[in-house]
């Protein structure tokens, strides 16, 4: 039976594609008479070869961060493989990130909830001290502590790390002959040598305890060696070499800050301090300046933020200062400028220095008018007109003002040029009331600035008088009343400087001291 005579059940039923064979064949006809197609063919082949090329390279070049960001499970699997290599080979740590430890965190930084990287962690800590253990055998200390400090950081069992340590110090001080170092220290702390060398017994105590920290022999030394030096450096507290025995006193508390003498010795270096300061400010007020000046830079050696020995050294310059007017007063110009230049050095912001500057040019304009080798007979004559200049300010009150037109500077420049003259000498006893009386008043009437200005004039004219002392002292009083009261309106600036003033004037004035432990309240800074 052939197949078309079989019965259709439905079973072999087959659907055929059915071909259009007349577009076909107009398709053909077509491609053959286009001479172009099979030019763009080959252009596009050409472009898809390029595209396939480049997304090859792009997968190559990134597919580690694609698949970071794709498939995060896998990179923390490739890190925790790459950790496991690290531990094998005993790479445990390196700073370039290829050490166990370090992959081994970078794969708990990606995925918390997985605890292989914690595990392999706590492997690191074990093969540390192991690694540890090994380089002790091989007496590679250092390499020995720094095995044992990654297996402390990464928390082996605490037991584990000290009985190590404790192996590590023993080992350690057998290696290194603690007992001859020993020895070193006991015969250098019978020769007094206790420090400022690696030789010196305590270095020598130190280094021992660091190996055998509860060896008796030498705590006991090392105690008795630092009794000795903070008494040496109570010896040269007494001798006032307050930065040696300063430093010595640092170096004790650096070997053993609870060194039972240390607290007393610190209170003797502070109480050696402060008598300093007084003393330096006693010698400023007695025109002491050369021993006041190295007792403030003795106490700056020590405390160098020291604000009340910076303040001294002010006062000494502020003092220099006023040796300088008086030099240039004399026409002694050499001398003046020697004092302005110390004056300047230890006091550049003091206005007391800036008025010392002009007083001296002042004085050296006044010299320059009147010339010097002058005829007899000219001298006299300027003299005359000098000292009726003098009268006719007096008559005025110009006792010391203006600048150059005062009495006080006619009467100067007149005794520049005839110094043993009976008129200049009679204009010098005849100012020097009136001098004392200017004082008087302005102290009177509160103008303290003015009053402070007529008594230096005094002290010009007559340095040696007996009223001086007093008028000083009374000036320093009136300094420390208006400051006080300055500063009880809030102008600390202005009260720092009448605390100058009065220190300059008579260190010894009543009420001082409590005026100075209020200033220096107020400029100190406001505690955090």
């Amino acid at each position: 039976m052939t197949r078309e005579d079989r019965p259709d059940d439905g079973r072999d039923r087959r659907i055929e594609p059915r071909i259009d064979w007349t577009r076909a064949i107009e398709a053909a006809r077509t491609h053959r008479d286009d001479p172009v197609s099979p030019w763009r063919e080959r252009r596009q082949w050409r472009w898809g070869v390029a595209i396939v090329l480049l997304f090859v390279v792009l997968l190559m070049l990134f597919r580690s961060p694609l698949a970071d960001m794709l498939w995060p499970e896998t990179r923390v699997q490739s890190l925790l493989d790459q950790a496991g290599r690290a531990l094998a080979e005993g790479r445990l740590d390196a700073d370039d990130g290829t050490g166990a430890r370090q992959l081994y965190e970078a794969a708990q930084a990606l995925d918390t909830d997985r605890n292989e990287a914690a595990i392999g962690l706590r492997r690191v800590a074990v093969d540390a001290l192991r690694q540890a253990s090994t380089a002790l055998g091989q007496n590679r200390f250092d390499e020995a502590r720094d095995r044992l400090a990654l297996a402390r950081e990464l928390q082996v069992p605490r037991a584990q790390a000290d009985a190590f340590a404790a192996r590590l110090r023993a080992r350690e001080a057998e290696h290194a002959g603690l007992d001859g170092v020993l020895q070193a220290a006991t015969q250098a702390h019978a020769a007094g040598h206790l420090v400022g060398s690696e030789d010196a017994a305590l270095p020598l105590y130190q280094r021992v305890l660091a190996l055998q920290p509860t060896r008796l022999e030498a705590l006991e030394g090392r105690e008795d060696a630092l009794s000795d030096l903070l008494q040496e450096a109570g010896r040269l507290l007494a001798r006032h070499e307050l930065g040696q025995a300063s430093a010595l006193i640092g170096q004790a508390q650096a070997f053993d800050p609870g060194h039972v003498d240390l607290p007393q010795a610190q209170a003797a270096l502070a109480s050696a301090l402060e008598a300093r300061r007084r003393a330096a400010a006693r010698d400023v007020a007695g025109g002491r300046l050369v021993p006041a000046r190295a007792a403030f830079e003795a106490v700056l050696a020590v405390v160098p933020d020291d604000a009340a020995a910076r303040q001294g050294l002010e006062q000494v310059g502020v003092a220099h200062a006023a040796l300088a007017e008086r030099q240039a007063a004399d026409f002694h110009f050499g001398q003046a400028r020697s004092e302005l230049a110390v004056a300047r050095a230890l006091a550049p912001q003091s206005p007391r220095v800036t008025q010392a500057e002009q007083a001296v040019a002042r004085a050296e304009q006044v010299r320059g008018r009147l010339g010097t080798g002058l005829p007899a007979r000219e001298r006299d004559r300027r003299v005359q007109v000098l000292l009726a200049a003098m009268a006719d300010a007096e008559a005025q009150g110009q006792w010391l003002t203006p600048p150059g037109e005062s009495a006080y500077d006619k009467l100067r420049a007149a005794q520049a040029l005839a110094p043993d003259a009976p008129a200049v000498r009679q204009a010098s006893a005849r100012l020097l009331p009136a001098v004392r009386g200017c004082y008087e008043d302005e102290l009177r009437a509160n103008r303290i600035r003015r009053a402070q200005a007529c008594q230096q004039a005094w002290q010009t004219l007559q340095p040696r008088d007996a009223g001086l002392p007093d008028a000083k002292r009374r000036l320093a009083e009136k300094w420390v009343a208006v400051g006080s009261e300055r500063l009880g309106a809030g102008d600390v600036a202005f009260a720092a400087k009448a605390l100058d003033e009065a220190l300059q004037l008579d260190a010894a004035v009543p009420g001082l001291d409590d005026f100075r432990a209020r200033v220096r309240l107020a400029q100190a800074p406001p505690s955090r």
